[in-house]
Formats: structure tokens, sequence, C-alpha cells
């Protein structure tokens, strides 16, 4: 499913508040609105600066590796 990008915003705040569980719909969010903001940063140096809350690097830091094999 294709999600909006204020839809990722809304499941990562609903997340961090506590309004709903973290769970992989918050993680693909997560992986959207990281690659997306990687995306702003390569189209024009003034976004460099622009970085995730510490609240939400504490959250992508949680995602464990999946074990494979």
């Amino acid at each position: 499913m294709i999600r909006t990008d204020s839809e990722h915003c809304r499941i990562v705040t609903d997340s961090l508040a506590g309004g709903r569980q973290v769970d992989e719909r918050t993680f693909d969010s997560l992986a959207a609105l990281k690659e997306r903001l990687e995306r702003l940063k390569k189209f024009d140096e003034m976004f460099s600066g622009v970085q995730f809350s510490s609240a939400v690097k504490k959250l992508l830091s949680q995602k464990s590796p999946l074990t494979v094999g």
C-alpha cells in the first residue's frame, strides 16, 4: 500500500505519543520518511542540517535487525 507523507507522519507521531502500538507500520513509515529526508538533502545542501528529533532517532534505534536463515 502506498501511503502519503502526511499519513507516514501521523503514524510516527501517534506511535511516539502512545496512541498506537509501535509496529511494522511505524517502522515502514520511518523508513519512507528517512528516504524522503535523504532525497531532500541531496536536492539542496541548504537542507543538510535537517534531521529527525531525538525521539524519532531513539525509535529508529529500537528496530532490531531481522534474522534470516
